[in-house]
């Protein structure tokens, strides 16, 4: 996802204040040691490589399948074609990228984009496994899946193309932890989207594709498992979150030379089983600085210019995905639920420019939020990269304190987000 502005888009310790080293080989994978917060016995076997998650193809008509069963949660929600609008999608729609099938789903979200009466209007076919998407201002989607980025046309809810990676991530399957494309970014020019390319058992990419030649342009090696990617401001840099190895690489945009910078604020014991890891970040437009939320505890802000990281208390108590800045300066996480029995539930933290935090309880686990163009309502996907998703959106009205969230069932355990 990228920070605010430009493309719409679409993953115990030292005390707050200490720096975090700028550079160095990546961190060593041990077993939990004493320093690390502990999870309850029956956690642990799960944690193990715990995840917390040349050519195209010509443009197909509408597609309006409907979506496969979800094990967890039951069918999910076909679109209905008598909402559909005919010619343009109209602004504010919601795209989705279903996890769970090979298809990004368009949803209504209903009056003023509030949730109420909202439904999946289409579903379109993607490619395998989709996970990030982002969309330009011309109005295309760039989805990461598991085989190459689709890119859609969602005025006309077709795909006009499936560019292929060029790196070689193994075979096209499905999971948490399959290969190809993860995060995803687009220049705030929109002639370029960056990609993480996930290989698993390797260091991950990020792939750089040329938007009017829909081509790879350009490879640069980067962190295990790119959860996220994102843009400075001013376009010169890509970054990507390394999930599996405690960092955020720095790409040059130009050159495609990067910088390794490690964000562990509780170390990196435990390795490939620890469940302290970065997921998502933005950046903040005023100062280019990354935000990370870890465990609803701690948020890393990251200065890329000089790898230094500082820490500000937050206070969800939960595991944390998905991140988004509305108008105004805004953060939102989102809380997946508890990996600890001192944990708190899932939530989305409401957290304001001067740190101060309202905490929106959600029912059951979600993975990644996006934010309505006028900052007044939020939409967290409830498709989340490990078991317990369900298939919707919860709507959560940002300026209502005390009004409820509303469940919207739609797409197929739905991972990444866009609004129109």
């Amino acid at each position: 996802m990228t920070g605010g502005g430009g493309p719409r888009a679409a993953l115990r310790a030292p005390d707050p204040g200490e720096g975090s080293p700028a550079s160095g080989p990546r961190p060593s994978l041990r077993l939990p040691g004493p320093g690390v917060r502990r999870l309850a016995p029956g956690l642990l076997a799960a944690v193990l490589l715990a995840g917390c998650a040349a050519g195209t193809t010509e443009a197909a008509p509408d597609t309006a399948a409907t979506p496969g069963a979800s094990a967890a949660t039951g069918a999910a929600a076909a679109p209905d074609l008598s909402r559909a609008p005919a010619g343009r999608t109209p602004a504010g729609t919601l795209l989705v990228a279903d996890f769970g099938g090979d298809t990004v789903t368009f949803v209504d979200p209903g009056p003023d984009g509030s949730g109420e009466g909202g439904a999946p209007i289409a579903s379109v076919k993607a490619g395998t496994a989709p996970y990030g998407l982002v969309v330009g201002e011309d109005g295309r989607a760039w989805v990461a899946t598991a085989e190459g980025v689709a890119v859609l046309d969602t005025r006309r809810r077709t795909r006009l193309a499936l560019v292929p990676y060029a790196t070689e991530s193994g075979p096209v399957t499905t999971g948490e932890y399959r290969g190809g494309g993860m995060g995803i970014a687009m220049a705030p020019d929109g002639k370029h989207v960056y990609v993480g390319v996930n290989v698993p058992g390797g260091d991950g990419a990020v792939e750089v594709i040329d938007t009017a030649t829909r081509e790879v342009t350009g490879t640069a090696a980067v962190g295990l498992r790119p959860f996220d990617v994102d843009v400075s401001p001013d376009g010169r840099e890509v970054y990507a979150t390394g999930h599996d190895s405690f960092d955020v690489t720095a790409v040059d945009a130009a050159s495609l030379e990067t910088r390794r910078m490690e964000v562990a604020p509780y170390g990196t014991e435990g390795g490939l089983g620890s469940w302290l890891k970065p997921h998502y970040a933005v950046v903040r437009p005023e100062d280019g600085k990354l935000l990370l939320p870890f465990e609803g505890e701690r948020l890393a802000v990251l200065d890329p210019r000089t790898g230094e990281v500082t820490v500000e208390p937050m206070t969800a108590e939960t595991h944390q995905h998905g991140a988004a800045l509305a108008p105004g300066g805004t953060l939102l996480v989102v809380g997946t639920g508890p990996i600890g029995a001192e944990d708190d539930d899932p939530s989305l933290t409401v957290r304001n420019p001067d740190g101060t935090e309202r905490i929106v309880p959600l029912d059951g686990p979600h993975e990644d939020v996006a934010v309505s163009r006028d900052g007044r309502t939020a939409y967290v996907t409830g498709g989340f990269t490990r078991d317990g998703y369900w298939n919707g959106i919860t709507v959560v009205d940002l300026d209502d304190e005390g009004s409820e969230p509303i469940r919207l069932k739609a797409g197929n355990r739905p991972l990444g987000i866009a609004v129109l």
